[in-house]
């Protein structure tokens, strides 16, 4: 088939068709590995997309977190890659915590799922305080725990709107992590996902954002599960574990250097807490169980390819990577169509398409590859391509 290029050119290409099989995992894994998944819409139901809830088809999003945790993956749920304040409401996110988790309690791997707790229910010029921010996290941090998922408490907006120093960060998350009935995961996402979080934990220069990040952990340990950053710098994260307490986790979510982080450098390494792996999950899960057995070689084989076509998805602007997670599970059948809240599938270009379409069959990740081809065919015409 005739695919585009960057060049402006279509040009002709074949599939390798060798996609890796999903499996139950053999061994139990060596790292925590969290996959955040997408949430998919009802087009049908659908009204107003723009304006108001999004139509959920629950069932395909909560098969879709099936076929995650029987691989062995954990879930991230209701984050940023479920469109979190991209789409999709407090309301709905609520929703989906509380389906979801009965349908992990359920489930025969018992897997572990972290929820995001955030303060998207309260409009941004109405969180002028501290105590305003509290009450709003404490409200979805309740809803979770009542749920019975673990607390992933995401980084807001509403800190860095105020132009909240470091003392602020310290006293806001002092008082939640206080209140927390078990260890939660603290998140900070970079401006490169979010550009509305520049100068998270009330600094712009990272050394001084991590001075002030851990000491909040230090205060807070017996509190503090773990930590997720994604900043897409992998020397930076290796230098920021390596001053964690020992029995804190540090969670990459570094969606281009998630291979050597995890691996590790003998003496410290990361868990994982990645959107990358909702889209590779075969791959990511195949890889985790060869590092679990001692198996570094295969690990990295598994990986290796998958870089291109992380690199890809999460190309600048960053934050529109969730439209490809979307875009492969239709691609692989686990969808029956392109359309998510908001319209969010319009967040990238058809050339970006059709190369995340080339990587992902390197990669080993286009499950059913005659039906990818033929839906790929229809995105194409969408676009008015003629593909040959």
């Amino acid at each position: 088939m005739l695919l585009p290029t960057y060049s402006g050119t279509l040009e002709p290409y074949r599939l390798q068709g060798d996609p890796l099989t999903p499996r139950a995992p053999s061994v139990p894994f060596t790292r925590t590995a969290f996959a955040a998944a997408h949430v998919v819409s009802d087009p049908l139901a659908e009204r107003a997309p723009w304006q108001g809830r999004p139509a959920v088809d629950w069932d395909s999003t909560l098969k879709f977190r099936h076929y995650l945790w029987d691989q062995g993956l954990g879930l991230a749920e209701a984050m940023d890659t479920a469109q979190r304040g991209m789409g999709v409401d407090w309301a709905t996110a609520k929703e989906l915590i509380e389906r979801t988790m009965i349908e992990a309690k359920a489930h025969p791997l018992t897997p572990r799922v972290a929820c995001g707790a955030g303060t998207d229910q309260v409009p941004l010029e109405e969180l002028r305080t501290a105590d305003a921010i509290i009450a709003a996290y404490e409200e979805q941090m309740a809803a979770i725990e009542a749920a019975d998922g673990q607390i992933i408490l995401m980084a807001t907006r509403a800190l860095p709107a105020i132009g909240a120093d470091a003392e602020t960060y310290a006293r806001v998350y002092g008082h939640l992590l206080g209140q927390a009935k078990d260890p939660v995961i603290l998140h900070w996402l970079g401006d490169m996902f979010d550009p509305a979080l520049s100068g998270y934990w009330g600094s712009a220069d990272v050394a001084a954002a991590s001075d002030a990040v851990l000491a909040i952990i230090k205060a807070h340990q017996h509190k503090v599960d773990g930590i997720k950053i994604s900043l897409l710098d992998q020397a930076h994260e290796e230098a920021f574990r390596a001053r964690l307490p020992e029995d804190v986790r540090l969670y990459t979510g570094d969606d281009f250097n998630y291979a050597p982080l995890i691996e590790g450098d003998g003496a410290h390494h990361s868990h994982a807490l990645l959107g990358i792996f909702a889209a590779i999950a075969p791959a990511a899960a195949q890889a985790l169980g060869a590092l679990a057995q001692g198996d570094p070689q295969t690990y990295h084989a598994l990986l290796a390819p998958t870089v291109p076509l992380s690199r890809e998805i999460f190309k600048a602007p960053t934050q529109f990577y969730k439209a490809d997670i979307a875009f492969l599970a239709w691609l692989n059948g686990a969808q029956d169509h392109f359309i998510m809240p908001g319209g969010f599938q319009s967040a990238r270009e058809i050339t970006h398409y059709a190369e995340v379409f080339r990587l992902a069959d390197q990669a080993r990740l286009l499950a059913r590859p005659d039906l990818a081809e033929a839906r790929m065919r229809v995105l194409l015409g969408v676009y008015g391509i003629d593909w040959g």
